[in-house]
């Protein structure tokens, strides 16, 4: 029994861009307009109680344990040894917040390791 080598379709594709292109411009969002945003700062450390104060204080504790980068490392790792449409999925996400949320290092090799897992070898022809 051979198996069937790991291959994208178009919309396995255009999926991955639409999820990868939203995780971005929410880590942006997140970064230019909650955390380094003065006034929204000040007015979430005095105690507001929004949406944007709670994004803001979740995604500054994650980013500052590293877990974007270990996720995105860790789902890279498995999707080298066993690629599927779902890891690379909540890798390409983990990785976009990382790289635009202080994680560079950690989601820049992940990042690495997931154009790794497309070079396999071409399938033998007859």
């Amino acid at each position: 029994m051979t198996k069937k080598p790991f291959r994208l379709s178009p919309y396995q594709v255009q999926f991955l861009i639409v999820v990868g292109f939203a995780s971005v411009g929410y880590a942006l969002y997140l970064r230019y307009l909650a955390i380094e945003l003065s006034q929204v700062a000040l007015a979430c450390d005095a105690g507001l109680q929004t949406l944007l104060c709670k994004a803001r204080s979740v995604s500054t504790v994650l980013f500052k344990n590293s877990v974007f980068g270990i996720v995105a490392l860790v789902v890279a790792t498995l999707n080298l040894m066993r690629p599927s449409i779902v890891l690379l999925t909540v890798g390409i996400v983990a990785a976009g917040l990382g790289i635009v949320l202080y994680n560079v290092v950690l989601s820049g090799l992940a990042i690495g390791l997931f154009i790794l897992g497309f070079a396999r070898p071409a399938p033998a022809t007859a």
